[in-house]
């Protein structure tokens, strides 16, 4: 290594030491991974295995003091949110450039400056890793700007083929080379550069040798970050320097996730759930007026967005869950569609023993527009308990918040105004 080494890490501590001082929340999660200088060999840029940060001192050397905090930021962030133990069944390669998309998002919200080859792109704001997993290409030509070294050895991705672990930045796809990808190009057909950086079956055995091996204990990992995320934000939030964005994301990482299917249970059974009645009991019963319980059906309105960003099977699924959670709630449901104008077949009418299903003659395809359906509701005296609309929230909204729950299960990123939108991952 021909970078002088302890003027690299006088830099590399500086860097801590104003991350800590201007961001305490980051520099308190940095200094949870020890620095160690790589190889070039086999690190272009920085690295992580979710227990040290790994640097080629020549791309340290390049950087300025304000890149290199983002650096040391970028891989504690990738840790704090746990990017090592989510991929799940996703090709490596595609959620990796998911991760410091989400990550990179969010230092740039706190307006840190990041290396030339970070990946930025405004439309990831505020988005998950999951969530922008599905809006890249199947095959990204992203590259990362680090290399993740958390990955399991034995996961496999979307095609069932086992992702290889350790490779260089971006390259986490576990394919052969010379194997044909869906667009008919194979290796020969990659731009150079890819083949030149020690991508999959091209990279000598030795060089891969020198990498820290990949960690099996994620579990207890995933763990000691989210320890390390509360104690962070508690020190930050004292010294009021935790930023009202982070903040936000903190409380998101350290409430309980659940899935969307739980999340709209769980409104769907506050809104049915048994209340007190003072009404006038029977004489036979006795003069006294006392609370008891009392429990009748909730009336549950759906409304599904049949524009042509939703599919018929999507719309089918939504139901089905719909139907399950009826019967548990004792739930009389009205059913209507709209893409920009109410379906001319609709409302259809569910009674609490009725199975639900997607009428035959549901029609659509044009744009959105959400106001029609509560222009129907409103118009029809519908007053429902609740509103529950499946859509993918791009379209015009009411202006007024309605008088009743309403609750937005969201196929994509957009927002809504009023209500509780349920993100469907």
């Amino acid at each position: 290594m021909a970078q002088d080494l302890p003027a690299l890490e006088t830099k590399l501590a500086a860097a801590r030491t104003r991350l800590i001082l201007e961001k305490p929340f980051l520099g308190s999660l940095v200094m949870h991974l020890p620095l160690k200088a790589a190889d070039p060999k086999w690190c272009k840029t920085t690295a992580t295995d979710a227990r040290s940060f790994y640097y080629n001192p020549e791309y340290i050397a390049r950087l300025t003091l304000e890149q290199t905090q983002f650096a040391l930021a970028h891989e504690a962030m990738h840790c704090a949110l746990s990017h090592f133990s989510r991929r799940g069944h996703r090709v490596r390669h595609r959620w990796d450039v998911a991760c410091d998309y989400a990550v990179n998002m969010i230092l740039d919200g706190e307006r840190m400056q990041p290396p030339d080859a970070a990946l930025m792109n405004a439309a990831y704001r505020g988005l998950t890793a999951e969530e922008i997993y599905p809006m890249l290409h199947e095959d990204p030509p992203e590259e990362t700007q680090d290399m993740h070294l958390f990955d399991n050895d034995s996961a496999e991705g979307e095609d069932g083929q086992s992702q290889e672990p350790n490779q260089s930045p971006g390259k986490g796809r576990g394919e052969d080379q010379n194997t044909e990808r869906q667009d008919g190009k194979g290796a020969e057909d990659r731009p150079q550069e890819r083949q030149e950086s020690g991508e999959n079956s091209l990279e000598p055995p030795e060089t891969r040798d020198m990498r820290p091996p990949t960690p099996k204990d994620l579990d207890k990992l995933e763990e000691q970050w989210k320890s390390r995320l509360a104690a962070a934000a508690q020190a930050a939030r004292q010294a009021g320097k935790l930023s009202q964005a982070m903040l936000r994301l903190v409380d998101e990482l350290l409430s309980p996730q659940l899935p969307w299917r739980a999340l709209l249970a769980r409104y769907m059974m506050n809104a049915a759930r048994d209340d007190y009645s003072f009404q006038r009991i029977s004489r036979r019963e006795g003069d006294a007026l006392m609370p008891r319980l009392h429990s009748q059906s909730v009336k549950v309105a759906v409304a599904l967005d049949t524009s042509g960003s939703v599919t018929r099977e999507e719309l089918q699924e939504f139901l089905s869950e719909i139907d399950a959670l009826k019967a548990q709630v004792r739930a009389d449901i009205i059913l209507h569609a709209c893409d920009d104008k109410l379906d001319a077949a609709g409302p259809w009418h569910f009674a609490m023993w009725e199975g639900m299903r997607l009428p035959e003659g549901v029609s659509g395809g044009g744009g959105t527009d959400f106001r029609p359906i509560f222009t129907w509701l409103e118009r029809d005296r519908v007053n429902p308990d609740i509103l529950v609309y499946f859509t993918d929230a791009e379209g015009r909204f009411p202006e007024q918040n309605p008088g009743f729950p309403v609750v937005w299960l969201v196929k994509g990123k957009a927002g809504v105004p009023f209500g509780t939108r349920i993100q469907l991952n």
